[in-house]
């Protein structure tokens, strides 16, 4: 059985609709495939994380700019802020539906990108 490489159409929902500069999709887009975006989102696709955590997997983000990503992605309905009433404070951070139904399109992306990384970065066809 031969398979397909051809890429699948776009929905006609949305062909003529996602090009337009003032498509909300592509706000949307930008927050969720932003550099860092991307890496919050799969890495609190495994759980749970709290701040240093995420800082932590997000090898080279700044303070300011996990705090950013993070405020966008809150604000977009992706990611929960669990603030716990303790001493020292404690933040937890994790996906809401929305997100683990959007980390679910992410990850096959992302595996694409890194099993073909070193090929496109060295230049092989």
């Amino acid at each position: 059985m031969k398979v397909s490489t051809a890429p699948a159409p776009l929905p006609a929902s949305i062909a003529d609709g996602v090009f337009p500069a003032g498509c909300p999709s592509r706000t949307v887009l930008d927050h969720i495939t932003s550099k860092w975006g991307v890496l919050i989102l799969l890495s609190l696709s495994e759980g749970e994380q709290r701040w240093s955590e995420l800082r932590r997997r997000a090898d080279g983000i700044s303070e300011k700019m996990l705090a950013q990503t993070l405020k966008t992605l809150e604000k977009d309905g992706l990611v929960r802020r669990d603030a716990q009433p303790v001493i020292p404070p404690r933040v937890d951070y994790s996906l809401t539906d929305r997100g683990r139904e959007l980390t679910g399109h992410l990850i096959p992306l992302v595996t694409w990108a890194y099993e073909n990384a070193e090929a496109i970065i060295g230049g092989e066809s």
